[in-house]
């Protein structure tokens, strides 16, 4: 049975494969499972037929048969659990590629989704520019530890995984800052998840999604 997932009709990225729909995308694509898409608009993101697939009202969701599922992380984990090619054989490896599902999602993403949220909605606010500050502190501690930790390896255990997949994805949010181009080794990991096929496939079909929206 081919699973269904939601995505913007008009993603705000403007098809530059930061919507979250995207980390699904390349998680199907690494297992080569293929997938539908149906298009949601935001107005019809809060209607009750969405709302009983995600309570709030957001993108993505995945649906198969009877199962119903929202939150990147959890599809994604999902997928990585069904098919091989995203978690490794041994017990304890994929304890940790799921230990680095868990820190993309709720150490490093959450202090960057705070600063694109008051560089976009409150740049006219008095205290604009000293929280941005204070945001940008909080956030460059966190490259500098998993450069640290990174080193000179590919991936952060070992072989690629899901948690290279979601990590790979938080930092991208960060491209064009200078937090993640400041250490060579970090920029490197960013640089070889793109470039993976399944990645590439994704975004191409993101985008085209953004495409077609403005023809």
């Amino acid at each position: 049975m081919t699973p269904t997932i939601t995505a913007f009709a008009q993603s705000p990225d403007r098809g530059q494969g930061q919507a979250r729909d995207m980390r699904v995308r390349w998680a199907l694509e690494e297992v080569g499972q293929p997938y539908d898409v149906r298009l949601v608009s935001f107005d019809e993101m809060k209607q009750p037929p969405h709302l009983a697939l995600h309570p709030f009202g957001q993108i993505p969701t995945y649906e198969k048969g009877d199962l119903a599922l929202f939150e990147s992380g959890a599809i994604v984990l999902h997928v990585a659990q069904s098919h091989p090619g995203l978690l490794p054989e041994d017990a304890n490896a994929q304890a940790r590629a799921v230990m680095w599902i868990f820190a993309a999602l709720n150490t490093v993403e959450p202090p960057i989704v705070e600063w694109e949220q008051a560089r976009y909605h409150e740049p006219d606010r008095p205290w604009h520019q000293a929280r941005l500050s204070l945001l940008e502190k909080r956030i460059c501690v966190r490259p500098e530890q998993l450069s640290r930790r990174l080193g000179a390896a590919d991936w952060l255990d070992g072989t690629f995984s899901a948690g290279d997949l979601l990590m790979v994805t938080v930092l991208r949010r960060l491209e064009g800052s200078g937090m993640v181009e400041e250490h060579p080794n970090l920029a490197r990991y960013v640089a070889r998840g793109k470039g993976r096929p399944a990645y590439q496939h994704a975004f191409a079909a993101q985008l085209a999604v953004f495409t077609a929206s403005q023809g």
